[in-house]
């Protein structure tokens, strides 16, 4: 069995946009939105704006009490949006549901949207049209190509449907001419689509939930989800019974998790590069 290794992966991505940053000649600055203090949340954005100064770009943080309206946020978006020395806008979530997340997201100027979670760059995956993608469905698909897997005639089982990963990872396994079934909390019989795929991703957040008897021999398992278990963070595969069946398989932690952190700096490389045309 080969272990993706994502940490590896990102962290040449990261060497090299380092290198492309700074040959803009330029400071490049990501604004980074949270609302509240989901506790989640703060150890993403932490993560996020180390590797910015790492990489040399401004990480600017606009950290909003939970009781913020939306009102605020938006006014904020907006404010963000008309800044030129902004090149990326990043609204982390969960917001408190008091305010409407899609609305919040489709504020964001689309040249901004280093997420790719504006209906704008969800429309423009689904049509095949160069856009900003999701970071987590563009890392998977970033990583699996590192190694050399082929996708073109593949049969994938995803199991997730959220707009976040599933349905932007579905748009991008579709363009590479994968076959592909999208899985969820309402399908019967769940094993007959493992069993049956070359590739099974799961992001479903249940710990030990993909056991090696619902996959067949020499799988190809991506394993997205993150829960904690005794204070350890774990994915979705039982690895002890996977690995055996498994012919490439991704760690948690260290597999699609640091790859996402890639994309989005790569986005926000991408974004600033697309803005200075204009």
């Amino acid at each position: 069995m080969v272990i993706l290794d994502g940490k590896k992966v990102s962290n040449e991505i990261l060497e090299n946009l380092k290198k492309d940053f700074a040959s803009l000649n330029k400071k490049v600055s990501l604004a980074v939105i949270w609302v509240g203090n989901d506790e989640a949340s703060s150890i993403y954005i932490k993560s996020k704006l180390k590797k910015c100064e790492e990489l040399g770009i401004e990480g600017k943080l606009y950290h909003l009490d939970e009781n913020t309206k939306e009102e605020e946020v938006l006014a904020l978006i907006d404010k963000l949006n008309h800044d030129d020395y902004i090149k990326g806008i990043l609204l982390q979530s969960p917001l408190p549901k008091e305010i409407d997340e899609i609305k919040c997201f489709n504020f964001i100027n689309p040249q901004k949207d280093v997420d790719g979670f504006s209906n704008v760059s969800v429309g423009n995956l689904a049509l095949g049209r160069p856009t900003l993608i999701s970071c987590t469905p563009k890392g998977i698909i970033r990583l699996l190509k590192y190694y050399n897997i082929p996708l073109e005639g593949k049969s994938v089982c995803l199991i997730n449907r959220s707009n976040i990963v599933g349905k932007p990872l579905f748009n991008l396994l579709i363009s590479e001419n994968a076959t592909v079934t999208m899985c969820h909390s309402k399908t019967q019989n769940l094993e007959f689509f493992t069993r049956n795929a070359d590739i099974v991703i799961s992001a479903v957040g249940k710990p030990n939930f993909i056991k090696g008897d619902m996959l067949k021999e020499g799988s190809i398992v991506i394993d997205v989800g993150i829960s904690r278990v005794n204070g350890k963070v774990v994915g979705d595969v039982d690895y002890e019974s996977v690995s055996p069946k498994a012919l490439y398989l991704t760690p948690v932690p260290g597999g699609v998790g640091p790859m996402t952190v890639a994309m989005l700096l790569e986005n926000l490389y991408e974004a600033s590069k697309n803005q200075d045309k204009f």
